[in-house]
């Protein structure tokens, strides 16, 4: 197991690695395997940049992001005009229902709301707005609405698991109650835990996702 000190120092070569990203004015603390990013960043998306390299690391347990978002000159734009930007990027999306996400800007944060039938189309919206000139935040609030019963979901996120084989699906236990998932059990890393969590939102009828899966 590494310690802080040698987390901290991969957490920081990462940081450096990653191209979307200006390390040189983020800072690391590490405190028993949880890492807190301090500093600031010229935009949102530098911001999430920070955020995945860091979870990319082995050993990291949890990630605290304390970056501020300082916009430069042109970069600085009114809730207006991010707003109308935010209306096109989601207009051109083939994959979304028109008129099925709403989206509010406040001092440069925008609000996603709504309804879909896909986890990745929840993503997707997120993903169109979050590199705009001028955000400083993104908060996703749309939904996933169910599309098929869910009685049948414990048995398809199973087979789902158990096909990476990478992945120890003997490890993680699947509960069910209503159109609500619950992951538990053991993983050993970010990329088993993520891939647990993308299979139980791809199954259909599955509204929420509760992770109670631990780090071994």
């Amino acid at each position: 197991m590494k310690t802080d000190k040698q987390l901290q120092e991969d957490v920081m070569r990462e940081l450096a690695w990653e191209s979307s990203v200006n390390s040189a004015h983020i800072g690391v603390e590490v405190d028993q395997g949880v890492v807190t990013l301090l500093g600031h960043v010229d935009s949102f998306a530098e911001k999430w940049g920070a955020e995945r390299a860091v979870k990319r690391v082995s050993g990291v347990r949890a990630v605290a992001i304390e970056l501020d978002v300082k916009l430069k000159g042109a970069a600085k734009r009114t809730d207006s005009d991010i707003a109308l930007s935010v209306s096109h990027s989601l207009a051109y999306l083939s994959t979304i229902p028109k008129d099925a996400i709403r989206a509010m800007v406040e001092q440069g944060t925008i609000t996603l709301s709504g309804e879909v039938e896909w986890d990745y189309q929840r993503h997707s919206a997120e993903n169109a707005v979050r590199n705009l000139l001028g955000v400083r935040g993104v908060i996703n609030l749309i939904s996933v609405k169910p599309k098929v019963n869910v009685s049948a979901v414990k048995s398809e996120i199973e087979h789902a698991l158990k096909r990476r084989a990478y992945l120890d699906a003997q490890e993680i236990s699947v509960s069910v109650e209503g159109d609500v998932l619950t992951l538990s059990g053991k993983v050993h890393s970010w990329t088993e835990k993520n891939l647990a969590i993308n299979s139980a939102w791809n199954t259909p009828g599955v509204r929420k996702v509760v992770d109670k899966m631990a780090f071994v």
